[in-house]
């Protein structure tokens, strides 16, 4: 298994970077992780969009699911997709439509996300979409996807990725709080990705992210083999953040850097 970062950075992109998003590779499958916002140029750069067998989104926030727009512009209006010949592309009767897996009441926030862009069905009609809920397990061409909800400002899921035929086990912790879910839910996991976000906790309010510390304390308590800490802005001092982690993970631990490729 073989996973990509194509973007690392927090809700604002780092200088020439992109939000949530990372590629997952098994056999044929080409599975995307989120789809934040400049994700589809930096998948672009990597591989035929048409060759996506699903997106999985962890949450609906902006950073980790705003390039499922284009992406669908994409699928819609590429001549390759065309049922007809253009621009010297012969024209297809079965244009490419990829998975796209979304959290309850997902679809609904991409319909009202594409209507700014003056067509409500949009996404609808670019991808096969399928909403998940907790406990849901989902094969994907030649993995199987199953979900956690983790605490965040809004329904939001940790995901685990196995092949079908098993294997290593990679963990996608999405953005969360301080908490005992994830911990379980990644229990020995091959392959833990957690964010990182912050420098110092939240001084008031809700919390909604966790800190490199925090996030070396909670792989260690789920004996993850391997720590990614991720969601990180470039404005901070990524050493500094990996030493924390280091720290109370008790092992080495990688920061997340887009291009970055983990295989397992």
């Amino acid at each position: 298994m073989r996973i990509t970062v194509l973007g690392k950075s927090p809700s604002w992109q780092d200088a020439g970077g992109a939000c949530s998003g990372y590629l997952l590779e098994e056999g044929d499958t080409r599975l995307l992780v989120d789809c934040g916002n400049g994700v589809f140029a930096k998948l672009r750069e990597r591989l035929d969009y048409l060759d996506v067998t699903a997106v999985v989104v962890t949450h609906m926030h902006a950073d980790h699911c705003l390039d499922v727009v284009p992406f669908a512009y994409a699928l819609t209006y590429s001549p390759r997709q065309q049922p007809v010949p253009v621009a010297g592309y012969t024209g297809t009767d079965v244009p490419v439509r990829p998975h796209l897996l979304v959290p309850r009441g997902g679809v609904d926030v991409l319909r009202h996300l594409s209507a700014l862009w003056g067509n409500d069905a949009l996404v609808d009609t670019a991808f096969a979409t399928q909403e998940y809920a907790p406990g849901d397990a989902i094969d994907v061409g030649e993995v199987r996807l199953s979900f956690a909800l983790v605490p965040h400002y809004l329904p939001t899921f940790a995901i685990a990725v196995t092949p079908s035929a098993g294997g290593p086990r990679c963990v996608f912790g999405a953005d969360c709080c301080p908490n005992e879910e994830i911990v379980d839910f990644a229990r020995d996991s091959d392959l833990l990705i957690l964010e990182a976000t912050l420098p110092r906790p939240e001084r008031d309010g809700i919390r909604g992210h966790l800190t490199a510390a925090e996030a070396g304390e909670h792989a260690r308590r789920a004996a993850a083999s391997r720590l990614v800490i991720t969601h990180i802005s470039d404005e901070l001092d990524a050493d500094h953040a990996r030493r924390a982690a280091e720290k109370t993970f008790g092992d080495s631990v990688h920061v997340a850097a887009e291009g970055a490729v983990y295989e397992i």
